[in-house]
């Protein structure tokens, strides 16, 4: 994939170390040297990226880079096995770069610690071959897109949800991109995030692990990878369905008459905050601490407390007295609330919440806050029995 490799040799330790790769008649001596050149940029060490920056690292590519601004959480650990409970409160980029290194020594890995923005992601991106997007917001994942469309590098896409993965290879040269199959976002909140949906601790494995297998085919140039095809993948059933992707001759970055020739405002363009927002925060005078509403209920204020969490979360913690209606079901049964009472609306961590005020807001009502950082935030600050999940 990146061509030169004349100049790329394999040292005795390292004909040893690859040696099942070597006698593989389709990868072979000449094929571990293009592996060794390649330059792979993954945009993501969570999920996805923990099981993409393993597999590549073992399988011996020459220069890795990894994109993340994050630290590492114990919510990470039942998915992101590239990161350990010794690495807790560690960047994720440097407990990523320090488990590749131990498994490979031999490999670089440059490490981007900072968000992957319109600002930074072309100087970043130029140097590497392929983009991978490890991804979980779609305002990253359309500037990842539109980087690898702009600079004519393939894109090997991977998304998750509960059971369900998706992965792809977009490469606008010869195929659809991503704005291809989709070209608007989705409206803010129809999709949870993992952080909100949850997700099966294997899946990310699963499809993060195809990915690495697309990158590695892609710098091997063999076999046929699933440029125009994407698979979707459930873990219950465990089925495998393709579907065929087209180009759009109406794209707005990849098609004849493209609108986007240069990075735009992705945060703007999908409707959600930008990296530098607080999660689980409305801003303004719309939030309310979970130090200030423990303060008021102690004082006897008359607040009605609205859950929209789903009915299982209850099993996990919950706030007494507090009624629930799951988001879901609130634009149907806003009959059974009150404009005229003060309401605190709450979730797990204030995403779920900030929707639900929105929508209750539109509807007239006027005396509703967003608890700022959810339940998980009353445990913190105000009731330490309840579980952090």
């Amino acid at each position: 994939m990146s061509g030169e490799n004349g100049n790329i040799d394999l040292n005795h330790e390292e004909i040893l170390r690859y040696s099942r790769h070597l006698l593989i008649p389709e990868v072979g001596l000449s094929g571990q040297k293009k592996i060794k050149a390649a330059r792979v940029l993954l945009i993501g060490t969570g999920g996805l990226g923990s099981p993409v920056a393993l597999y590549l690292a073992a399988a011996g590519v020459g220069r890795i880079g990894l994109v993340d601004y994050d630290r590492v959480d114990e919510s990470n650990l039942q998915r992101q096995v590239i990161h350990g409970t010794s690495q807790v409160g560690v960047m994720k980029v440097e407990s990523a770069r320090q488990r590749m290194l131990d498994i490979n020594p031999d490999i670089h890995v440059d490490v981007y610690n900072e968000p992957f923005t319109s600002e930074n992601a072309m100087r970043i991106a130029e140097e590497y071959d392929i983009l991978i997007d490890g991804t979980d917001n779609f305002p990253t994942r359309y500037l990842t897109n539109d980087v690898s469309v702009l600079l004519g590098k393939p894109n090997v896409y991977g998304s998750i949800f509960r059971f369900d993965g998706q992965v792809s290879v977009f490469d606008a040269r010869t195929g659809p991109c991503y704005r291809c199959l989709f070209p608007e976002p989705p409206p803010p909140g129809l999709v949870p995030s993992c952080a909100e949906g949850g997700v099966l601790g294997v899946l990310p494995g699963i499809i993060g692990t195809m990915q690495a297998n697309e990158a590695l085919k892609l710098i091997l140039g063999i076999g046929e990878t699933l440029n125009g095809r994407l698979l979707l993948f459930n873990a219950l059933d465990m089925s495998f369905d393709f579907v065929t992707l087209r180009k759009n001759p109406h794209c707005k970055v990849c098609g004849p008459n493209p609108e986007i020739s240069e990075l735009i405002d992705y945060e703007e363009f999908c409707g959600v905050p930008g990296h530098g927002a607080e999660e689980g925060s409305v801003g303004g005078d719309w939030d309310i601490e979970a130090t200030q509403l423990a303060e008021k209920l102690n004082h006897g204020e008359n607040i009605h407390l609205l859950d929209v969490r789903e009915p299982h979360e209850l099993e996990i913690s919950a706030l007494v007295g507090a009624d629930l209606i799951p988001l879901g079901q609130l634009a149907a049964r806003l009959s059974e609330l009150d404009s005229a009472d003060e309401m605190v609306v709450f979730c797990k961590g204030g995403t779920r919440s900030a929707r639900a005020l929105e929508l209750l807001t539109s509807a007239g009502f006027r005396k509703v806050k967003n608890l700022k950082g959810g339940i998980n935030a009353w445990a913190r600050d105000v009731d330490p029995s309840l579980p952090i999940y």
